[in-house]
């Protein structure tokens, strides 16, 4: 078995280092595909070392910001693993956890895996009005979708390479979390959840989601359930 993992990267050169060097520590052969979507903070320079002097990483560079699901989109067109799985570069979700996400499809019991932050992971106290919006997004797309997800908006989301055959994504920004999931579920994939720890960061060290992304999430939701 082979893991593709795709990170979407946007002015990270704090983490980016370190969240690399985590993800090849993980127990798996691996292909890490990086995406960065025009960082402007010396991001750039990094990754272009960090290619360097690693044979299974490549690196995709937008020319100019795109968003997270142009990104995504375009590290899952150069798939050849036979599980895909999504990875923040952010340091708030721990590779560490991969074996425990990819358990349900190494065993044939699931063609896709979400890492769920409110299923009884340790995590870091943080925002309480983005916990009520993140509830409040799960909670339409579940209603819109028939599924019963605790954490539809968590980055962890792994799956067979197969899934993406059925798949056409068009999301560029934060629309791509509804997206996924809608289609997912109306092509009545196997989905699991399972718990996963989360280490989230104040504005002050770096975090970039804000109200407008979950408002744009909801347009996201009612366009993937009813328009696409």
């Amino acid at each position: 078995m082979k893991l593709y993992v795709v990170m979407p990267v946007f002015n990270e050169v704090r983490t980016i280092e370190e969240i690399v060097a985590r993800v090849q520590s993980a127990p798996f052969e691996k292909e890490i595909v990086i995406i960065d979507d025009c960082s402007t903070d010396g991001t750039v320079d990094l990754l272009r070392k960090i290619a360097d002097q690693s044979e299974n990483i490549k690196v995709f560079y937008h020319d100019r910001n795109r968003g997270k699901g142009a990104a995504l989109r375009t590290g899952v067109t150069q798939v050849k693993g036979d599980i895909v799985i999504i990875q923040d570069a952010d340091l708030e979700y721990d590779p560490r956890e991969y074996p425990k996400i990819l358990e349900p499809i190494l065993d044939g019991r699931a063609d896709v895996v979400y890492g769920s932050r409110f299923l009884g992971g340790p995590h870091r106290v943080m925002f309480f009005w983005h916990y009520v919006g993140n509830q409040f997004l799960t909670l339409l797309s579940n209603m819109l979708s028939n599924v019963n997800l605790t954490d539809m908006e968590t980055c962890y989301k792994a799956f067979r390479k197969e899934v993406l055959k059925d798949l056409t994504l068009k999301s560029d920004r934060c629309g791509f979390e509804p997206e996924f999931t809608l289609k997912v579920a109306k092509r009545k994939f196997r989905i699991y959840e399972v718990p996963i720890s989360y280490s989230g960061r104040t504005y002050e060290e770096g975090k970039k989601i804000n109200w407008k992304d979950g408002v744009a999430a909801i347009f996201s939701i009612i366009r993937f359930r009813f328009f696409d």
